[in-house]
């Protein structure tokens, strides 16, 4: 990939319009009502009916924060009342108890998330409080992979040690951007000096990977101000970085509308942002994972990657491929070899549903085997940078050219731009097209151009 470091700016300007970021195939706007509690609650049943059923991810949401980003796209909400947090995790249980009965003893944790809102927002003895809890009822790996999304406002060591304590190895949370008028305007205040201390503790407390996250596109970036951070961050050094495109989506997000569009980058100096983040993380010797992900050579993300066993689901990118993830609180997607179900969105009916001992789903999806194909086809792509057309045919009993007959002359705008290889055995991603793995990957994706047409339902794709 030695070209790939000299990116082609009018490449990106070219293929830049809205996209999924394929978490998952097919994607939550195709998710429906018409999947219900009863299907969930069956399909758990069956699934662990099974002589040997695979090991388990878990994924716990804890939606509170003490402030609102302004750039934020999550499920969350602020409060001040603490009785709010220690409620919330009592439902929590409630749903551990709830589900816990249906899943095999056979099964072991392998991977455990707790995303947000702020989970450190919790305190310490909260945090092991819930923690333990967790522990008690399933059944955990030794080598379990164990992360969570942290704060550094309102952060003390004793939280960092209380994670520790309930099983967490692994750690992330955001920066954005060091850049005090940015960070004003998107009303996060977190010091350089804050940041450090963060990543001093974990380091010091034996979190084996510790990953920063960035924005691009944020109100008053600039070229010159964002190579700032990045160069701050390289000296930082943490094991993961990963560099998202701010969606300015005010339509699926009413706060965004606090940040005013006019203080946005233009589109070229956003490319010109994205193009220097990546070719100094490259220059510093991290390797590009792919989509909005970097890490250094030795992280187990850029080892699976070089191995073909690198897998992407609701949690980013993984290594722990084909567990089935159950996923707790608010909002929370859970996905299964042939099933999505997401739970409610709204806090006073997560507690009703709960309440009446029923599972929290509100919407869901079974999969169908066009499903799986392309979603096998899309996981390829976005995790090797490659897809393996004689692998495809043997798992799904296809033949490739006639299964995608319809699709393959969509990837030949990226094979003429040198983006992209197609030959007999492989479709392989060259060069710059690492930079535009969501359009190629759009290309596979059967529910798209309708979803398109009803409403606009997705961030540009850079």
């Amino acid at each position: 990939m030695s070209n790939f470091k000299h990116l082609d700016v009018d490449i990106l300007k070219k293929f830049n319009q809205p996209g999924p970021r394929y978490t998952s195939y097919p994607t939550a706007p195709v998710f429906s009502d018409k999947f219900t509690p009863e299907d969930y609650k069956g399909e758990i049943i069956e699934t662990n009916a099974e002589q040997n059923p695979t090991d388990i991810s878990l994924y716990f949401h804890f939606p509170f924060c003490d402030t609102l980003c302004y750039f934020c796209g999550c499920n969350m909400l602020v409060t001040q009342k603490r009785e709010h947090i220690s409620e919330y995790n009592d439902y929590l249980k409630k749903e551990i108890d709830l589900l816990v009965p249906l899943i095999s003893e056979k099964r072991k944790v392998e991977q455990m998330h707790w995303g947000g809102g702020t989970p450190t927002y919790l305190t310490p003895d909260e945090i092991r409080d819930i923690g333990n809890y967790i522990k008690e009822r399933f059944d955990f790996a030794d080598d379990i992979e164990a992360s969570v999304e942290i704060d550094p406002r309102g952060l003390t060591k004793e939280h960092l040690e209380a994670l520790r304590e309930v099983g967490f190895n692994r750690t992330s949370f955001g920066v954005q951007d060091f850049n005090p008028q940015v960070q004003e305007a998107v009303n996060r205040i977190q010091s350089e000096e804050l940041t450090r201390q963060t990543v001093e503790w974990a380091r010091e407390l034996g979190f084996q990977s510790i990953n920063l996250d960035l924005i691009y596109g944020l109100p008053h970036q600039t070229l010159e101000t964002f190579t700032e951070t990045v160069e701050r961050i390289i000296d930082i050094s943490p094991d993961r970085i990963a560099v998202f495109n701010y969606a300015h989506v005010p339509w699926l997000k009413k706060h965004q509308v606090l940040i005013k569009a006019e203080d946005l980058p233009s589109t070229d100096e956003r490319l010109q942002i994205l193009k220097m983040t990546i070719e100094k993380l490259m220059n510093a010797g991290y390797e590009y994972i792919g989509m909005d992900h970097f890490a250094k050579p030795a992280d187990e993300l850029a080892v699976a990657q070089k191995n073909g066993t690198l897998y992407r689901n609701f949690q980013g990118y993984s290594t722990k491929a084909g567990c089935d993830v159950y996923a707790f609180g608010l909002s929370a997607i859970s996905q299964f070899q042939n099933i999505y179900a997401q739970n409610i969105k709204r806090l006073p009916d997560y507690y009703k549903r709960i309440n009446e001992n029923e599972p929290a789903t509100n919407v869901g999806y079974r999969m169908s085997f066009d499903d799986h194909v392309r979603k096998e086809t899309i996981n390829q792509l976005m995790c090797n940078l490659e897809i393996d057309k004689r692998e495809i045919e043997a798992k799904f009993r296809i033949d490739f050219e006639d299964y995608f007959a319809s699709d393959i002359p969509k990837l030949e705008v990226f094979v003429l731009d040198g983006l992209l290889e197609n030959d007999a055995d492989k479709i392989r991603v060259t060069g710059s097209g690492i930079l535009v793995i969501r359009n190629i990957a759009m290309c596979f994706d059967a529910y798209l151009a309708q979803m398109m047409k009803e409403k606009p339902v997705f961030s540009k794709t850079v």
